[in-house]
């Protein structure tokens, strides 16, 4: 937190000019006393900001101080880059402002991680397809240090070994070459090749990853957008897709929809409710979404989703049932 508000006031004394610790605690919504400290600590790392006393006095930089964030290790240049990604800037029209506020960003960044700001949009997409506005599905769990190595793998063009379990199979290791990395309602995926043909593997499932120091075969740029959704509709629409028919109600029919890949069929039933059949990623996926509608929605098909939210169900029932 502030790391990020010391970058935020370098960038604010190099665009702007003088300014007093009044302006400067009312940008970065903080107090004087957190601004003054702030500047302390800017002057004990070498930063050489300086105060100028009187009615229009303030704080500033030496002219022509380049701005160098050397506090930052590359994981969290990495961060900031990413916070900073163009989606959520596009949800409420701030789309050129951010473009500009991160060429400024990139432009502080010492050398040494310029490289890595130079790969992050073309290595990492963020939410390609969700409303940022809308439910997000159940966050998937994945182990940092997995997390990590595959990144790391991707942002510096090398092979990666990972330990993979598809659907209805055992673990076993591969050896890819990354293209990049794409999250979608909090579910990671990595795009990769594997003996030259495309794969698209679910951070969830990797148990193991181990980056390799050979380079991978891949091209040197590549349109990560255009290559997600290509690959997404094969990837989603495969072994793990699962198609449901349910009734709900129709109050609750878009907190339905709003979490299903597509709706294939809808009609009314003499009762007022809605029949609808649609598909979600996975059975997961499927239980998770009818089981927040609790009686809302009754799945009518298949029948291995009306056992488990039975069985569900009776749990949670009988828990509370030996509670009382």
């Amino acid at each position: 937190m502030r790391a990020n508000r010391l970058v935020s006031l370098v960038l604010l004394l190099r665009q702007r000019g003088r300014l007093s610790a009044a302006t400067l605690a009312r940008e970065l919504e903080v107090s004087t006393r957190t601004v003054l400290r702030d500047i302390e600590a800017l002057s004990t790392a070498g930063v050489p900001v300086y105060a100028e006393r009187g009615r229009y006095g303030g704080f500033a930089l030496l002219p022509g101080f380049q701005t160098q964030l050397t506090g930052l290790n590359h994981d969290e240049a990495l961060a900031l880059l990413v916070a900073g990604s163009r989606r959520g800037a596009q949800v409420f029209g701030l789309g050129s402002a951010l473009a500009s506020a991160m060429l400024k960003v990139v432009d502080a960044l010492p050398e040494s991680h310029r490289d890595t700001a130079a790969g992050v949009a073309e290595r990492l997409l963020i939410d390609p397809e969700a409303d940022l506005l809308s439910r997000h599905l159940v966050t998937e769990e994945v182990p940092d240090a997995i997390v990590g190595e595959v990144r790391r793998a991707v942002l510096a063009g090398h092979r990666l070994r990972i330990r993979y379990a598809a659907t209805g199979q055992t673990p076993q290791w591969r050896t890819v070459d990354p293209i990049g990395l794409v999250t979608v309602r909090d579910q990671g995926y990595l795009l990769a090749t594997r003996s030259g043909a495309d794969r698209t593997y679910r951070l969830s499932r990797v148990s193991a990853a181990e980056e390799l120091p050979e380079p991978a075969q891949r091209a040197d740029r590549v349109d990560l957008d255009r290559a997600w959704q290509e690959r997404s509709v094969q990837f989603r629409t495969g072994g793990d897709q699962v198609t449901v028919l349910v009734r709900v109600d129709p109050a609750r029919r878009e907190d339905l929809v709003g979490t299903a890949l597509a709706v294939l069929a809808e009609e009314a039933d003499p009762d007022g409710r809605l029949r609808l059949e649609v598909t979600f990623q996975d059975e997961r996926h499927a239980e998770w979404a009818l089981w927040q509608l609790a009686t809302h929605a009754e799945a009518l098909a298949p029948p291995w989703l009306r056992t488990s939210l039975r069985n569900r169900a009776a749990g949670m029932a009988t828990c509370y049932e030996a509670s009382s």
